[in-house]
């Protein structure tokens, strides 16, 4: 087994390609990823309370500027489907076009 030592000394591009010559294809990131593990940055541990502390949603302590209010809204199925299928971000996307179209009538600022 080679020592983090032995790691700093080894030659990245001669390793991916020994890497994607046995795979048989390119591999997307290995580059990225070899270079991370030269440098020390893999492998971090993490403590029982650190794993406790993060918890879903947004990190404690990260405030926006503008707190945002949930609300119940009925909107009509296909355009809740097309909004959906545009993926991730959709709400906040409906949140960007209600804003622009108040902007526009000079109802808010944008």
């Amino acid at each position: 087994m080679k020592s983090l030592k032995d790691l700093k000394s080894l030659d990245l591009d001669k390793v991916a390609k020994a890497i994607e010559a046995d795979a048989g294809q390119a591999l997307p990131g290995l580059r990225e990823s070899l270079s991370e593990a030269k440098a020390g940055e893999f492998a971090q541990t993490h403590t029982p309370e650190q794993i406790i502390s993060r918890r879903r949603g947004r990190p404690v302590g990260s405030k926006q500027a503008v707190t945002k209010e949930a609300v119940k809204i009925r909107l009509d199925a296909d355009v809740l489907a097309a909004l959906r299928a545009s993926g991730d971000g959709w709400q906040t996307r409906i949140n960007d076009t209600l804003r622009a179209s108040l902007a526009l009538a000079g109802k808010v600022t944008s």
